[in-house]
Parts: C-alpha cells; structure tokens; sequence
C-alpha cells in the first residue's frame, strides 16, 4: 500500500513538472498560479506522509514509557 502510494505520488509530481515545464516561458505573469500550485502539492504531500506515518505506527505495538535500570523495591 505504502508503495503504491508512494509510486502514485511520485507519477503525479512528474506530470506536474512536465506540465510547467512545457508551458512557455513565464516572465512572472503567472507567478501567482505557480506560487498557488506549490502550495497545493506540498499540502497534499504533507497530508499523505502524516496519513502513511501513523497508519505505520498504529501497527507498531507502543513502547514501554519509563523503563528503569534499577531495582524496583517495595515498601512494606
């Protein structure tokens, strides 16, 4: 699943660069636009790394909190 998502996520970036890339030459007059599709594609990015990254750790059983090198005595 990572994989795919991974690969899925990898093909839309390349699209993306050979759809600006093969525009014509930008002499800041879309500027706006490019500045907006960024935004956009780092928004996504961040959304499926945080979904991938807690899918992985929701599989992973947690850590012990507080482990001790010591003896545990017991008052008595």
């Amino acid at each position: 699943m990572i994989t795919l998502a991974l690969l899925q996520t990898h093909q839309l970036l390349l699209s993306t660069i050979i759809l600006v890339l093969a525009g014509d030459e930008t002499d800041f007059s879309g500027l706006g636009k490019l500045m907006l599709g960024g935004f956009v594609l780092a928004v996504l990015l961040a959304v499926a790394f945080t979904f991938v990254r807690l899918r992985l750790r929701d599989k992973k059983p947690a850590p012990a909190q507080f482990i001790s090198i010591s003896a545990f005595q017991k008052k008595e």
